[in-house]
């Protein structure tokens, strides 16, 4: 097995694409939960069990929350816990769409120390480590230095412009979309968008890995309201996220507060 966190979480990537891209073109056996009604398919449930199989066998001292998994309180009391989306961007998955990923992180006391993003449609392998910088397919990148809010260009939902979400009023942004979160926080990281953002309550597998991507390429993020986010909370759900380089960051959160 690899010998540090950040090569298994790569290794496990790239077997997850093999899985999930054996789908592509087929039956997808699409479900829906009834927690909320977003579509599961079978490629989901088949990245998850390899990612159980491979990551918890590497690791057994780990604990464990992925989206495709019934939670429980056994990863509260583990020093590092793996924390994983097996495919963010579901809807785009079904719609044979590209931008889906496999999102992957190692948290260790609340803040992620190792993340893949990878985008296998696109070949696209975001990683980074704690301290080490975020990298694309090898290659480093940064976050913009756009710093003003009317120059900036950011991946968001449309509901996070409604006015009721900026007391201080709206900036005047240049919107775009991604349907998975984990690619929204990559491509700021990437230095494509200046800022990412939503204000919904937010599962900590759909951002804990972009987390540690954003803030080794440079960015700030925190919670929609400027807090810190920790991962690997009892209820792993966070009240949103904002991230941009630290300039746009607080610039943003000035009409947030």
């Amino acid at each position: 097995m690899p010998a540090n966190d950040l090569d298994l979480l790569i290794e496990a990537a790239r077997r997850s694409a093999e899985v999930a891209t054996a789908f592509v073109g087929g039956d997808l056996g699409v479900q829906y939960k009834a927690v909320d009604d977003s579509p599961v398919t079978q490629a989901d449930l088949a990245v998850n069990t390899l990612l159980t199989q491979f990551l918890r066998e590497a690791r057994p001292d780990y604990g464990w929350l992925s989206e495709e998994t019934p939670d429980g309180t056994d990863r509260l009391n583990t020093k590092r816990v793996f924390i994983i989306d097996p495919i963010d961007g579901t809807r785009s998955f079904i719609e044979g769409e590209n931008t889906w990923a496999h999102a992957l992180a190692v948290v260790e006391d609340g803040q992620a120390i190792a993340s893949v993003v990878y985008l296998p449609m696109m070949d696209k392998l975001y990683s980074a480590s704690l301290g080490g910088g975020t990298h694309l397919n090898g290659d480093r990148v940064t976050a913009s230095a756009t710093a003003r809010p009317d120059e900036a260009q950011v991946l968001a939902t449309r509901p996070s412009l409604d006015a009721g979400h900026w007391p201080g009023g709206l900036p005047k942004l240049k919107r775009s979309y991604r349907p998975s979160l984990a690619y929204r926080q990559s491509l700021v990281a990437e230095g494509r968008y200046d800022a990412m953002f939503t204000f919904r309550p937010t599962w900590e597998w759909d951002i804990a890995p972009g987390a540690l991507i954003l803030s080794e390429a440079g960015a700030r993020i925190t919670d929609g309201k400027g807090a810190p986010l920790r991962f690997n909370a009892r209820v792993p759900k966070a009240e949103g996220m904002i991230a941009a380089n630290p300039d746009l960051h607080a610039a943003l959160m000035q009409r947030r507060l």
